[in-house]
């Protein structure tokens, strides 16, 4: 949901799918069929709401501070997560270790005041390096530990 200067609130709302946003988020204006089930108004009747839990979803809490940090926190926050959930998804580094890769990239990384699209390139390279090496550095404390599949 996204709140409006004047109040009003847009929601995209659909089934509990990344799909549909995704897909929404690359064709628009457009709107595609989507491979995803149709919600069930009859089902939804009451939708509760309650404020997230920082401490729970640190990452949440870490995007509010960049966000109100300005400049090029975002975008040092958003290349610290791409490469620590690479990492993770490679099992080099666990679930939690994602969010502390991004809170010390974050911490590490000098907010600045980007004025052309290759300063925003340079910051987000600085950003990838910096949180390839605290993977690095991290060594195999923050291993996932491999697990049979049946």
């Amino acid at each position: 949901m996204v709140e409006f200067k004047d109040g009003s609130v847009l929601a995209q709302i659909s089934a509990t799918d990344m799909r549909m946003p995704i897909q929404y988020a690359l064709t628009y204006p457009a709107r595609a069929s989507a491979p995803v089930p149709r919600l069930d108004w009859q089902a939804a009747r009451h939708w509760d709401f309650a404020p997230p839990d920082l401490d729970k979803f640190r990452l949440l809490a870490l995007s509010y501070r960049a966000q109100e940090s300005g400049g090029s926190a975002t975008c040092t926050m958003n290349a610290a997560d791409e490469v620590a959930v690479e990492a993770f998804l490679e099992e080099r580094l666990s679930f939690p270790g994602i969010s502390q890769v991004v809170e010390e990239t974050l911490e590490k990384v000098p907010v600045r005041q980007p004025l052309s699209v290759g300063e925003v390139l340079e910051i987000d390279e600085e950003s990838r390096a910096v949180a390839r090496g605290l993977i690095r550095s991290l060594g195999a404390s923050s291993r996932v530990r491999s697990v049979a599949r049946v």
